[in-house]
């Protein structure tokens, strides 16, 4: 390490131990009111909840863990703090706070019997006017029972219903933000990596959200504390399992069976889920009524623990997950597929006599894949990912509410990819390295109508030698300019060091293999510049623009010229998207109505030669409608359409002879399969894309016994949408058709 790098140290840890000791002066008039909002029936955090203190008009949100914490509070006083959360009976406590001192105090909210409230967006910082969070969406876990499905709840494809966001229609989960490929997108568990985190080929997500208990969408512009991708970031955190009871649930859909279980343990709680395909009838149609030979299934668990005799203000959490996917197909015609995934982790959150917080966390994620081509025309593939990092966060709330936050990573990672290309040119790319990074921010709080977040990561040492000593300043703002019009801004740089491989000329992408980047391409690295407003009309009535604009550099990409092993397997190309998001909301008690209008532009540079990637989506438009009519039941409507994706246009065909061994001898198979020339990248557009899905709900309780049930029908007007055409024989292949599902839930 040089000189520079120690110093840097240094400093770093230095200002972690003045941090901790607790020695920053405080005013003996003021004092601080911290504690945890938490569910009365099972201890579960409310997270992005709200407390206010009536008499002076100050207030907080619960984090992802359901914490807060209000500063600077004249002390000497009783107040008035309310908490509340939607769908929740509010509490309103009288909390006396001690000059020089913190007053800790754990809430329990009860449901309300009347959930009228509980298709609102749960958790939107109502309290937070000066809250710097441009391009974040908060989705709750009753917001996704109660969106249409596709066979049943799944965490990706909620992300179709997000402005700017695109997918690949009916047929996959696989999401892109603002024009940029999905290998971009961040997925943290519990804060460690999900590499790929889709089933059957990508029509759903690895992610039960049985399991889900917060979730962060950060379209761009994130800051700080968030590294590793250069598009954007989806923070999940699972539940902690009930404190209070035993319980027990199982539901059915017409694809899988799962089932969750849970309860407390001395001084902690655990919880265990699990899901496994059962048929595989439903998925014939993603797949034009042909067979769909998929296995699958994902499991996690999650210890908590918590005992102040043991060390006060501790929560340690032990957490684990497991996906795998089998592909077996009977036609030796076709390829197989099979991967898993498996993600372990340890965490340690900390508070202390001081507003500080810390937490220490270990990860271990690892990715297997591989494709076995048989007699197919797809090539073989082996791909292996072993990332194991350790991460250390500070937080320090000063009197006046702004944040100092400071935080160390590092982490070991290694990458394993086997293949060939259409020329038959062997590729063994094996690659290893550690990131060491730093990152730290000042958040500017203490003004009602204006708050900024600015900070800078730095890598000491990146996994490629080019990735060594590389800033990443970022920066977001919001200002009230009058009490209902909110400006918002975004800046930041972002850096990314492993990429997938996929190749823009397949009709859809099968198996997306991850690498670290060669030591002959730099790293990719984005600029993203945002900035948008909210209008508050009327309490009811919201309206919200974005616009943004995303610069990347170093964009790996295939290279389709290789005909020898010698020659590089990756160039380097530039990417470009801009655009922008508008969003109207209307919001009763029991009515809620929005309406979303996107408007993007991508491209991709490589040498002299720019090309439309297949993310590439010109206008989209979402339109939505969730009705309570009370006694829980809830309805939803919502329509789609956008404009047609880009694809590589047949020039025409060439036949190559077949030749296997079926048995003990040699022989002729099938003679000669076609193949075809294709024409310049992307040059074709798909015809729009439009549907309607519908589903009503229903939740009721039968003695100590409660049930849910949810019907779907999904292409209400069974509109013909193109996927795309087999290149052998020029056949048109449709997504979905008129789609019925159900799910039933049955919890004890």
């Amino acid at each position: 390490m040089d000189n520079s790098s120690k110093l840097i140290f240094n400093l770093f840890f230095t200002f972690l131990i003045l941090l901790s000791s607790g020695s920053v002066l405080k005013s003996q008039s003021i004092g601080t009111l911290r504690g945890f909002v938490t569910d009365s029936l099972n201890g579960e955090a409310l997270a992005y909840g709200n407390v206010f203190i009536e008499e002076i008009a100050r207030g907080s949100s619960t984090d992802a863990k359901g914490y807060f914490i209000i500063t600077g509070i004249p002390a000497g006083k009783t107040y008035s703090v309310r908490f509340s959360y939607v769908g929740y009976q509010s509490k309103n406590l009288d909390i006396e706070i001690l000059p020089n001192k913190i007053t800790h105090v754990d809430v329990s909210l009860s449901q309300s019997a009347l959930e009228f409230q509980t298709i609102e967006k749960i958790g939107e910082k109502i309290i937070e006017k000066n809250e710097t969070d441009i391009g974040l969406e908060r989705i709750s876990i009753k917001e996704l029972e109660y969106m249409p499905k596709g066979v049943e709840t799944d965490v990706f494809r909620s992300l179709q219903y997000v402005a700017g966001i695109q997918t690949i229609g009916d047929i996959s989960s696989k999401y892109f933000v603002r024009g940029s490929p999905s290998n971009q997108n961040l997925v943290l568990l519990n804060g460690s990596i999900v590499y790929n985190p889709f089933h059957a080929l990508g029509l759903f997500s690895v992610i039960d959200p049985e399991m889900i208990n917060s979730i962060e969408f950060y379209k761009g512009g994130y800051t700080a504390e968030y590294g590793e991708r250069v598009s954007s970031v989806m923070k999940l955190v699972t539940k902690d399992g009930n404190k209070n009871n035993f319980g027990f649930r199982s539901s059915t859909s017409f694809l899988t069976t799962k089932v969750l279980v849970e309860g407390p343990i001395p001084d902690g709680s655990f919880i265990l889920t699990g899901r496994k395909n059962y048929s595989n009838k439903v998925l014939s149609n993603f797949f034009d009524n042909k067979n769909a030979p998929f296995n699958f299934y994902d499991a996690s668990f999650k210890l908590n623990y918590s005992n102040p005799n043991f060390i006060p203000g501790a929560k340690f959490i032990v957490h684990g997950f497991l996906s795998n996917d089998e592909v077996d197909n009977d036609d030796i015609r076709k390829e197989d597929f099979s991967w898993d995934n498996k993600v372990f982790g340890i965490k340690w959150f900390q508070v202390y006599d001081s507003p500080l917080l810390s937490e220490l966390g270990l990860s271990l994620s690892s990715f297997n894949g591989k494709v076995e081509p048989n007699f197919s025309s797809t090539k073989p593939k082996r791909n292996e990912v072993t990332d194991i990092g350790l991460h250390l966060d500070f937080t320090y709330i000063y009197d006046s509410g702004d944040e100092l936050a400071a935080g160390l990573s590092i982490k070991s990672v290694k990458t394993k990819l086997e293949l060939q290309n259409v020329y038959g040119a062997v590729s063994d790319i094996s690659e290893s390295g550690a990131n060491i990074s730093l990152y730290a921010k000042y958040k500017l709080m203490r003004f009602e109508d204006f708050g900024i977040d600015a900070g800078t990561r730095l890598n000491l040492a990146g996994l490629t030698k080019n990735g060594n000593f590389f800033f990443e300043p970022r920066v977001s703002t919001t200002y009230n300019i009058f009490p209902f019009f909110k400006l918002k801004g975004a800046w930041g740089i972002y850096q990314q060091e492993v990429a997938t491989i996929f190749n823009e000329n397949e009709v859809i992408s099968l198996f997306e293999p991850w690498v670290i980047l060669p030591d002959y391409l730099e790293p990719t690295r984005s600029t993203h510049y945002g900035i948008g407003g909210i209008l508050n009309l009327t309490d009811n009535i919201e309206l919200s623009a974005e616009g943004y604009y995303k610069i990347t550099k170093n964009l790996p990409v295939i290279n389709d010229a290789k005909k020898t092993e010698d020659e590089d397997d990756l160039l380097s190309g530039t990417g470009e998207s801009f655009g922008g998001e508008f969003l109207a909301k209307y919001t009763t008690q029991s009515f809620q109505f929005n309406a979303s209008y996107s408007l993007n532009w991508a491209y991709v540079q490589v040498g002299e030669y720019i090309f439309y990637p297949r993310y590439d989506t010109r206008h989209g438009v979402n339109v939505s409608v969730d009705y309570h009519f009370g006694d829980n039941w809830v309805a939803s409507i919502v329509w789609l359409f956008s404009t047609g994706n880009p694809f590589t246009e047949i020039n025409g065909y060439y036949e190559k002879l077949i030749i296997q061994d079926p048995h003990d001898g040699w022989s002729i198979f099938n003679s000669y399969i076609p193949y075809s020339i294709l024409r310049s990248k992307n040059l074709g557009r798909l015809p729009e894309y439009h549907r309607m899905d519908v589903t009503l709900s229903k939740s009721f309780n039968i003695s100590f016994v409660k049930f849910s049930i949810a019907a779907s029908i999904i292409n209400v007007y069974d509109r013909k949408n193109i996927f795309y055409f087999k290149r052998d024989t020029g056949e048109r292949v449709n997504m979905l058709p008129f789609l019925p599902t159900a799910v039933l839930k049955v919890e004890l």
